[in-house]
């Protein structure tokens, strides 16, 4: 099984996918964790669509990703693929829009992935729960 199938597995797990498409933004928490904001952000003409995952904190009034990922889901095949990370310190994209084309930066695809699998991870270890 390849790792977007295993975050789709674990993503699936934690995260309440058909509310969301419907309401759009569900919010998890855990004693002792930041929360866990979820946003659906669009829907693909392929049937997937994107969300929006992210721990923020406030600092000086301004809001601060710790992390903020952005994910695309494939129901259809049972995967999801990371996008793009950011935090206080970078950004990161695994395709690069240029010159009209799209290319995929494979190293950071990998670590994203791979990062992700292990965000999920931890998350379903710390006990997240859907705020109602």
């Amino acid at each position: 099984m390849m790792i977007y199938e295993l975050n789709y597995k674990k993503l699936n797990k934690i995260i309440d996918l058909e509310a969301l498409k419907e309401l759009k933004y569900l919010k998890y928490t855990s004693k002792g964790f930041m929360d866990l904001h979820v946003d659906f952000l669009r829907r693909e003409k392929d049937g997937s669509y994107v969300i929006s995952m992210a721990h923020n904190y406030i600092q000086n009034g301004d809001v601060i990703p710790d992390p903020d990922m952005e994910l695309k889901i494939n129901p259809k095949f049972g995967v999801v693929e990371a996008l793009t990370f950011q935090n206080s310190l970078t950004y990161s994209e695994a395709y690069i829009h240029k010159n009209g084309q799209i290319l995929v930066n494979l190293p950071v695809k990998r670590s994203l992935n791979k990062f992700l699998a292990t965000w999920l991870s931890n998350i379903r270890n710390q006990n997240y729960a859907r705020e109602k």
